[in-house]
Protein backbone atom coordinates (compact mmCIF):
# COMPACT_ATOMS: atom_id res chain seq x y z
CA UNK A 1 0.00 0.00 0.00
CA UNK A 2 2.91 2.25 0.70
CA UNK A 3 4.46 1.69 -2.55
CA UNK A 4 1.21 2.64 -4.49
CA UNK A 5 1.16 6.15 -2.58
CA UNK A 6 4.57 6.95 -3.13
CA UNK A 7 4.28 6.06 -6.65
CA UNK A 8 0.50 8.10 -6.74
CA UNK A 9 2.40 11.40 -5.11
CA UNK A 10 5.41 11.20 -7.69
CA UNK A 11 2.82 10.78 -10.74
CA UNK A 12 0.78 13.46 -9.50
CA UNK A 13 4.04 15.82 -9.50
CA UNK A 14 5.27 14.71 -12.69
CA UNK A 15 1.56 15.47 -14.11
CA UNK A 16 1.35 19.39 -12.43
CA UNK A 17 5.10 19.60 -13.55
CA UNK A 18 4.17 19.01 -16.90
CA UNK A 19 1.52 20.79 -17.14
CA UNK A 20 2.94 23.86 -15.75
CA UNK A 21 5.64 23.38 -18.14
CA UNK A 22 3.10 23.04 -20.98
CA UNK A 23 1.55 26.23 -19.83
CA UNK A 24 4.88 28.78 -20.14
CA UNK A 25 6.00 27.36 -23.24
CA UNK A 26 2.10 28.25 -24.52
CA UNK A 27 1.25 31.87 -25.72
CA UNK A 28 -0.88 34.17 -23.32
CA UNK A 29 -3.22 34.44 -26.14
CA UNK A 30 -2.90 38.29 -25.83
CA UNK A 31 -1.01 41.92 -27.80
CA UNK A 32 0.51 40.92 -30.85
CA UNK A 33 4.34 41.88 -31.84
CA UNK A 34 5.04 45.47 -32.52
CA UNK A 35 4.80 46.54 -36.38
CA UNK A 36 8.14 48.60 -37.69
CA UNK A 37 5.93 51.79 -38.06
CA UNK A 38 4.99 51.42 -34.42
CA UNK A 39 8.67 51.41 -33.27
CA UNK A 40 9.71 53.32 -35.35
CA UNK A 41 7.25 56.00 -33.66
CA UNK A 42 9.40 55.50 -30.37
CA UNK A 43 12.47 55.00 -31.85
CA UNK A 44 12.67 58.96 -31.40
CA UNK A 45 16.72 59.04 -29.32
CA UNK A 46 19.04 61.22 -30.48
CA UNK A 47 22.55 60.42 -30.55
CA UNK A 48 25.16 63.46 -28.52
CA UNK A 49 26.70 63.49 -32.31
CA UNK A 50 23.39 64.27 -33.76
CA UNK A 51 22.55 60.86 -35.09
CA UNK A 52 18.71 60.54 -35.50
CA UNK A 53 18.47 64.16 -35.73
CA UNK A 54 15.14 64.50 -38.37
CA UNK A 55 15.03 67.13 -41.09
CA UNK A 56 13.71 70.30 -40.96
CA UNK A 57 15.43 73.51 -39.60
CA UNK A 58 14.14 76.63 -37.44
CA UNK A 59 15.00 80.08 -37.03
CA UNK A 60 16.21 81.75 -33.30
CA UNK A 61 13.27 84.15 -34.50
CA UNK A 62 10.76 81.69 -34.77
CA UNK A 63 12.13 79.71 -32.12
CA UNK A 64 11.69 83.25 -29.80
CA UNK A 65 8.17 83.04 -31.04
CA UNK A 66 7.30 79.26 -30.20
CA UNK A 67 9.31 80.04 -26.94
CA UNK A 68 6.87 82.67 -25.83
CA UNK A 69 3.94 81.14 -26.58
CA UNK A 70 4.82 77.36 -24.91
CA UNK A 71 7.62 77.87 -22.59
CA UNK A 72 7.98 81.45 -20.71
CA UNK A 73 5.38 80.63 -18.65
CA UNK A 74 7.88 78.46 -16.64
CA UNK A 75 11.32 79.37 -17.79
CA UNK A 76 10.69 82.86 -17.65
CA UNK A 77 10.45 85.61 -20.88
CA UNK A 78 14.21 85.29 -21.07
CA UNK A 79 15.18 81.75 -20.01
CA UNK A 80 15.51 82.77 -16.36
CA UNK A 81 13.45 80.11 -14.81
CA UNK A 82 11.03 80.65 -12.82
CA UNK A 83 8.54 77.12 -12.22
CA UNK A 84 10.59 75.67 -14.58
CA UNK A 85 14.78 75.37 -14.49
CA UNK A 86 16.63 78.52 -15.47
CA UNK A 87 18.17 77.56 -19.04
CA UNK A 88 20.25 80.57 -19.25
CA UNK A 89 23.61 81.60 -18.09
CA UNK A 90 26.13 80.37 -15.25
CA UNK A 91 28.73 79.93 -17.75
CA UNK A 92 32.30 80.12 -15.63
CA UNK A 93 30.01 78.79 -12.56
CA UNK A 94 30.25 75.04 -12.63
CA UNK A 95 34.07 74.84 -10.91
CA UNK A 96 32.86 77.09 -8.40
CA UNK A 97 31.07 76.57 -4.74
CA UNK A 98 27.75 77.79 -5.85
CA UNK A 99 27.16 76.37 -9.56
CA UNK A 100 24.81 77.13 -12.17
CA UNK A 101 23.76 74.50 -14.23
CA UNK A 102 21.77 75.48 -17.78
CA UNK A 103 21.91 74.77 -21.04
CA UNK A 104 24.80 76.87 -21.35
CA UNK A 105 26.87 76.02 -18.68
CA UNK A 106 26.28 72.60 -18.15
CA UNK A 107 25.02 70.60 -21.06
CA UNK A 108 28.20 68.74 -23.07
CA UNK A 109 26.17 68.53 -26.47
CA UNK A 110 23.54 70.63 -28.37
CA UNK A 111 21.28 67.70 -29.97
CA UNK A 112 21.04 66.30 -26.42
CA UNK A 113 18.71 69.74 -26.23
CA UNK A 114 16.93 68.90 -29.35
CA UNK A 115 16.00 65.48 -27.72
CA UNK A 116 14.72 66.55 -24.11
CA UNK A 117 12.81 69.72 -25.85
CA UNK A 118 10.98 66.97 -28.16
CA UNK A 119 10.27 64.43 -25.76
CA UNK A 120 9.72 66.41 -23.13
CA UNK A 121 8.43 69.89 -23.54
CA UNK A 122 6.31 71.50 -23.01
CA UNK A 123 5.65 69.91 -20.15
CA UNK A 124 1.29 70.03 -20.20
CA UNK A 125 2.09 68.67 -23.48
CA UNK A 126 4.75 67.03 -24.40
CA UNK A 127 5.95 65.67 -28.20
CA UNK A 128 3.60 68.28 -29.68
CA UNK A 129 5.83 70.61 -30.96
CA UNK A 130 7.01 70.26 -34.69
CA UNK A 131 10.36 69.10 -35.31
CA UNK A 132 10.93 72.70 -36.69
CA UNK A 133 9.79 74.25 -33.85
CA UNK A 134 12.08 71.95 -31.49
CA UNK A 135 15.28 73.24 -33.82
CA UNK A 136 13.56 76.66 -33.70
CA UNK A 137 13.42 76.15 -29.92
CA UNK A 138 17.04 74.82 -29.60
CA UNK A 139 18.15 77.43 -31.30
CA UNK A 140 16.80 80.29 -29.65
CA UNK A 141 18.07 79.13 -26.37
CA UNK A 142 21.10 78.44 -27.56
CA UNK A 143 21.48 81.97 -28.87
CA UNK A 144 20.20 83.28 -25.57
CA UNK A 145 23.37 81.48 -24.58
CA UNK A 146 25.35 83.32 -27.06
CA UNK A 147 26.43 79.94 -28.61
CA UNK A 148 24.55 80.59 -32.12
CA UNK A 149 23.79 84.37 -33.23
CA UNK A 150 20.55 85.89 -33.65
CA UNK A 151 20.20 85.42 -37.72
CA UNK A 152 21.18 81.52 -37.01
CA UNK A 153 18.76 78.74 -38.80
CA UNK A 154 19.66 75.13 -37.34
CA UNK A 155 19.57 71.74 -38.87
CA UNK A 156 20.75 68.39 -38.26
CA UNK A 157 24.00 69.52 -39.34
CA UNK A 158 24.40 72.49 -37.91
CA UNK A 159 22.71 71.79 -34.56
CA UNK A 160 25.60 68.34 -34.68
CA UNK A 161 28.39 70.82 -35.30
CA UNK A 162 28.14 73.08 -32.05
CA UNK A 163 30.70 72.35 -29.66
CA UNK A 164 29.16 73.50 -26.22
CA UNK A 165 31.09 75.34 -23.42
CA UNK A 166 31.54 72.29 -20.98
CA UNK A 167 31.97 69.42 -23.36
CA UNK A 168 35.44 68.63 -22.32
CA UNK A 169 34.55 69.22 -18.83
CA UNK A 170 32.43 65.81 -18.09
CA UNK A 171 34.38 62.49 -16.99
CA UNK A 172 33.97 59.32 -18.86
CA UNK A 173 33.27 56.51 -16.75
CA UNK A 174 35.39 53.73 -17.31
CA UNK A 175 33.32 50.73 -15.88
CA UNK A 176 34.21 48.08 -18.56
CA UNK A 177 29.89 47.56 -19.16
CA UNK A 178 29.50 51.04 -19.81
CA UNK A 179 29.89 52.28 -23.39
Amino acid sequence: MRWREICGVAFIILVCASANGAQAQSPYGIGRPATAAEIAGWNIDIGRDGSNLPKGSGSVGHGREVFAQQCASCHGEGGEGGLGDRLVGGQGTIGTAKPIRTVGSYWPYAPTLFDYIRRAMPQNAPQSLSDEDVYAVSAYVLNLNGLVGADATLDAKSLAAIKMPNRDKFVGDARPDVK
